[in-house]
């Protein structure tokens, strides 16, 4: 335990009742710009939060795009083929999609 720490004084009356601290003090100069600087700082803090959101957003965008267009153009070529196996064995000459309902 820390013996540099000192407890709370606490003001009692001879009767055993607490005494109001009193007024608060006004506050000075110092307490007004560090107010003021905090609040900055705050705001400062958000923006660059919201500023990463957005970077990470952009290299997520950035690393998905390109895989799911390979992924439509793997899809197209397969449907492509299909297509062309049946037209030359003599099925249809139209792709039917059919969606099941349970």
């Amino acid at each position: 335990m820390d013996t540099d720490r000192r407890p709370p004084v606490l003001d009692m009356t001879p009767e055993g009742e607490f005494r109001d601290p009193g007024p608060p003090r006004p506050a000075g100069l110092l307490d007004r710009v560090l107010a003021r600087l905090g609040g900055i700082a705050v705001l400062v803090a958000a923006a660059a939060g919201g500023l990463v959101l957005a970077g990470v957003a952009l290299l997520a965008i950035g690393i998905l795009l390109p895989v799911m267009i390979l992924a439509g153009a793997i899809g197209a070529g397969s449907i492509w083929w299909r297509m062309r196996r049946a037209r030359q064995q003599g099925g249809p000459q139209a792709v039917r999609v059919v969606v099941i309902r349970r």
